[in-house]
């Protein structure tokens, strides 16, 4: 994915000419880690075709595949699994990326101008690719923004705009959209005597609902829903939008952007002459700081973490994952250069928008041809109970292989 959607750094480096090195040319080397970064989250979004869900409800004795089946679903409301991780990985990637990419381009001749008009241009053409994504099979154009596309498309031209300015402006603006976002919510009122239940569903008796001051942060009761109420209805829909049934919404790029500004200040750590030594550290103290500071909100009641609205809190305890999961494959990868077991994970890194768009428009198709061309029986050879899992497991196969094809002819989908 090219610094878009956690998006490979720019391709710039591999264009130069066989005389020329990277580092004649004032560029940075290209961070192996990231592409591994990318490729591991990227391949637990594909990793859904596994099915683990399906297997479990069928083997309901089996603590081995429940325990998959919950870190492959995202929690109800409040708390975290690994599949919740997803989201904020490709939104802290695409942070990370972006100071690469801005030196890249910059070394190329490209103007500041230049740059932020083809930054506004991917950041649009993000989002649209989100609506069409989730636009198929539907009778219409499906106008919604919650999707990962388009939240990082709405906010990285605002993150490109940050990324001239100083670390200093940048830790600003990331605990200035905090604060906001918190009290945006903390100050909206709770639903009163009068409101009207029944039009998001009636969720009263849900058991995921918060109570006392956690309470705005409760789903489709909050300020970031009453929007959607609003500006969704803008556009021509099948019918008036009352509610989301996940509780997503619109305005939680506002948060999204902040967890890519925490990519972009690692990025810009990254990037620094520091040693190998001291970005490993700076990222680990990182990663227990988010985790620390958004567990203590959590617990105090100052505010939930909940990924479905991307919560302040969410955006320090998910950042801080991120910063871990950094820190690992960095030392791993680029630091003590443990580089033979990656290949499989950069083949998808590389990649990754093509990836995705394999995973939202191809996933039924595949089944179709591989239980047609092997038998509608075939992947039932460890059990019916396994079926879905051996199916899933081909399906990741084929994906694999034409991402793999694609990484041999050095075709790489960009935006």
């Amino acid at each position: 994915m090219s610094e878009s959607l956690v998006l490979t750094q720019d391709a710039a480096a591999e264009k130069l000419s066989a005389t020329t090195t990277v580092k004649d040319r004032g560029l940075p080397p290209r961070l192996l880690s990231l592409d591994v970064y990318r490729g591991f989250v990227m391949f637990l979004l594909m990793a859904e075709v596994f099915r683990f869900h399906a297997v479990s409800d069928a083997l309901p004795g089996s603590g081995f595949w429940a325990f998959l089946a919950t870190q492959q679903s995202h929690v109800q409301w409040v708390g975290c699994h690994l599949h919740d991780l997803i989201q904020p990985s490709f939104s802290f990637i695409v942070g990370v990326a972006l100071p690469f990419s801005i030196m890249a381009r910059a070394a190329k001749g490209e103007s500041r101008l230049t740059m932020t008009a083809h930054a506004f241009r991917r950041a649009l053409i993000l989002v649209l690719l989100g609506v069409f994504l989730r636009s198929i099979g539907r009778e219409q154009t499906y106008w919604t923004f919650e999707d990962t596309l388009s939240q990082i498309g709405l906010g990285y031209g605002f993150l490109f705009l940050l990324g001239f300015t100083s670390l200093r402006a940048q830790w600003i603006a990331f605990v200035a959209i905090l604060v906001c976002y918190w009290a945006f919510f903390a100050l909206y009122p709770l639903p009163g005597s009068n409101f009207d239940w029944a039009s998001i569903g009636d969720p009263r008796n849900w058991p995921e609902n918060l109570h006392g001051f956690a309470g705005h942060w409760n789903k489709n009761t909050n300020p970031a829903w009453a929007f959607d109420t609003w500006f969704l209805n803008l556009f021509p829909r099948e019918k008036p939008f009352t509610h989301n049934g996940g509780g997503y919404s619109t305005l939680s790029f506002i948060p999204t952007l902040a967890t890519m500004l925490l990519g972009l200040i690692a990025g810009v750590v990254l990037k620094s002459e520091r040693s190998a030594q001291y970005k490993t550290v700076w990222l680990l103290a990182a990663g227990i700081a988010g985790l620390a500071l958004g567990t203590l909100f959590h617990i105090t009641g100052i505010c939930p973490v909940v990924k479905k609205i991307w919560t302040p809190s969410w955006v320090l305890f998910s950042g801080g994952w991120c910063f871990l999961l950094l820190a690992f494959c960095y030392a791993v990868i680029d630091m003590w250069k443990v580089q033979g077991w990656t290949f499989a994970l950069r083949v998808i890194g590389m990649n990754s928008i093509a990836a995705y768009v394999i995973v939202e428009t191809m996933r039924g198709f595949t089944m179709d041809v591989l239980k047609t061309n092997l038998g509608q029986d075939f992947f039932k050879f460890a059990g019916d109970a396994r079926e879905p899992f051996f199916l899933g497991l081909a399906v990741m196969i084929v994906w694999w292989l034409v991402l793999f094809w694609m990484y041999r002819r050095r075709l790489f989908l960009r935006i």
